[in-house]
């Protein structure tokens, strides 16, 4: 009896904190449910906050959940202290924050940072890890980490993946090595949607247009039916290439199929139709979108600018503005554009205020075309203020300010910001534009030496010299009237010279009367520019010079036989941010009686001291 006492108490002692324990378990795991569901509710990050020092309370330990709800809210800071903190995270964890760190914030660095921690904790990469680590490695490039972590996806297996290939082929497409994205694309074996679209688009993004349309019709014959991913890339090719009359296909496609003509597809129409030149339709195609976002307007506005309608341009951007959409720095970048090839100098400082307002002014992309803006407006101080204030500044930038300064004759100024980027190391190499405004700077300086010392510098960078290069060397000799090492550089050459080039030279032959040089460039340059009026007069006005009347008058006969005139003159002017147009010969609207007597008086004005400057000269 006893014993049966003491075993039934032994029981009760042994069997209720089980009890307990199973009660307990079910409350945490109550609280547990209510808490992740209130997690899932929050909206900003006080919210996720307030769950986690509850959780840390009830001694919850759910670290990949909220993890995951902090990156949903964007708080990059607060994940990344949090993510510091997990004691040992696991794979998932390691997941959540690497693709966090690549869709959500664009961080590449900090993910592929992240994936090597992973790997140096002993936890193996997955399926789910590898697609964002290439996507980082393709933004950067980082191509080494690439090719390292497509040997571990082959050692572990997971080739056969879509996922981790369709993020190869984009990895590879991004670096430039299609041939390596077609090999992947090649080797799958069994392709979806997503395939075909990966390898059209890496090819339409990389300027592989004609590739791109290719697999686009092996895709059809396939009987692969395409989605709006895919038409926007091949409309994209169609524009690259300029056929239009594959464009047109694709939009006939559309209608057919019934297709929406939506933000991305009515945006891709107009900017194929923009790119091959067809700006009637594009106008169509805008004019039929019931909902016109930004994408709509930027892509109708950049038909305009790149087929040198600036006017047009800008009409619509204050169209845009007065519509209530708020542009983007897309639409900053490309009216920014049109303003600087017209000298709109008042609506360039207007969108420099906006830009400032708006936050937009930090950005590289911005700030660079605020500097060419000013530049090609007169401004170049202006220019000056906004390289300097840029927190960021990439090769573009830089470029911009050196071309800037170049053109405006201030070359010391040019070379030495030229020299400043030497020195900033590897971070901002020179690329062929940068000699090029290097080697204008020497051009409006004479410096010829120096032109020759930055010439051959080009090697040391891996940079072959091109026709540009060339032509701004034979310029620079040309104005120092070396015509005969002109001639040889011209001769050197690995491609025939062009117009310009031989414009320069024939210039030079003009200045210096150098009738045996200046023929040869004349044999060739009519030939390839019969309707330019300036070589005709220039080489009428060499013949003159050694007195050999039949050749000049022979030059102005054979420019009259050909139907050949002389361009007019033109030039602009900005009054209240409506630009006016003035052609050398052309008739005036109805101010002109007072525009030529504001003109009368400025000539008044500048007549003494034009005197006086002649008579002190002499």
């Amino acid at each position: 009896m006893l014993l049966r006492t003491k075993s039934s108490q032994f029981l009760r002692s042994t069997t209720l904190p089980v009890e307990v324990s199973y009660k307990q378990q079910n409350l945490l795991l109550c609280i547990t449910e209510n808490f992740l569901h209130f997690l899932q509710q929050c909206v900003s990050t006080k919210q996720v906050q307030q769950i986690h020092a509850q959780l840390l309370v009830h001694s919850i330990h759910k670290p990949n959940f909220l993890l995951r709800k902090i990156i949903q809210l964007k708080d990059s800071s607060y994940a990344n202290c949090f993510f510091s903190h997990i004691p040992s995270p696991n794979e998932y964890g390691f997941n959540i924050m690497i693709r966090g760190l690549t869709t959500t914030w664009q961080h590449f660095d900090s993910a592929l940072e992240c994936y090597c921690k992973m790997k140096f904790v002993g936890l193996k990469p997955d399926n789910f890890t590898y697609p964002f680590v290439f996507i980082s490695c393709g933004s950067l490039p980082a191509v080494d980490l690439g090719r390292l972590a497509h040997c571990e996806v082959v050692k572990n297996g997971l080739c056969l993946d879509l996922h981790v290939s369709h993020s190869l082929i984009t990895m590879y497409s991004k670096m430039g090595k299609l041939g390596h994205a077609r090999k992947v694309f090649d080797e799958i074996v069994d392709r979806d949607l997503v395939s075909w679209n990966s390898m059209i688009s890496g090819y339409s993004q990389m300027g592989f247009a004609r590739e791109a349309v290719e697999l686009f019709g092996d895709m059809k014959n396939q009987d692969v039916v395409p989605n709006e991913m895919t038409l926007v890339s091949v409309l994209g090719a169609c524009g690259g290439l300029g056929d239009l009359n594959f464009g047109r296909c694709i939009e006939l496609f559309v209608q057919e199929n019934k297709i929406e003509v939506n933000s991305y597809i009515g945006s891709a129409l107009i900017n194929m139709y923009g790119k091959c030149g067809d700006l009637a339709s594009a106008k169509r195609i805008f004019d039929g979108m019931k909902k016109k976002d930004v994408i709509i307007w930027n892509a109708m506005i950049s038909g305009y600018a790149q087929n040198g309608f600036s006017d047009e341009t800008i009409t619509l951007f204050n169209t845009m503005m007065e519509e209530e959409i708020h542009p983007n720095k897309i639409t900053l970048i490309v009216v920014l554009s049109a303003c600087a090839s017209i000298g709109a100098l008042d609506i360039g400082k207007w969108i420099d205020e906006y830009a400032s307002r708006k936050g937009l002014k930090h950005d590289v992309y911005v700030g660079t075309a605020l500097i060419d803006m000013y530049a090609k407006c007169g401004s170049v101080d202006s220019a000056h203020h906004i390289f300097e204030s840029m927190a960021r500044k990439n090769r573009a930038s830089w470029n911009a300010m050196i071309s800037a300064l170049a053109f405006h004759g201030r070359a010391l100024e040019a070379l030495s910001l030229f020299n400043h980027m030497l020195a900033g190391g590897d971070v901002d190499q020179p690329d062929d534009i940068t000699f090029v405004g290097v080697l204008s700077a020497c051009v409006h300086a004479g410096l010829v030496d120096e032109g020759y010392r930055i010439f051959s510098l080009m090697r040391s960078y891996g940079l072959a010299p091109k026709i540009e290069h060339y032509a701004c060397m034979v310029d620079l000799l040309s104005r120092a009237g070396c015509v005969e090492e002109a001639w040889d550089l011209i001769e050197k050459m690995p491609e025939k010279p062009d117009e310009i080039l031989l414009g320069a030279v024939l210039g030079a032959c003009n200045k210096v009367k150098n009738v045996e040089i200046g023929e040869r460039v004349m044999e060739l340059i009519l030939n390839m520019e019969p309707s330019n009026s300036g070589n005709y007069i220039i080489s009428s006005k060499i013949y003159a010079y050694m007195k050999r009347w039949d050749k000049s008058a022979r030059m102005l006969k054979l420019m009259k036989e050909k139907g050949v005139t002389k361009t007019p003159g033109c030039s602009w002017v900005e009054i209240d941010s409506h630009v006016f147009e003035f052609l050398a010969g052309g008739s005036l609207n109805q101010y002109a009686k007072e525009i030529y007597e504001v003109l009368q008086l400025l000539y008044e004005e500048i007549k003494p001291e034009a005197d006086t400057s002649t008579t002190d000269f002499a």
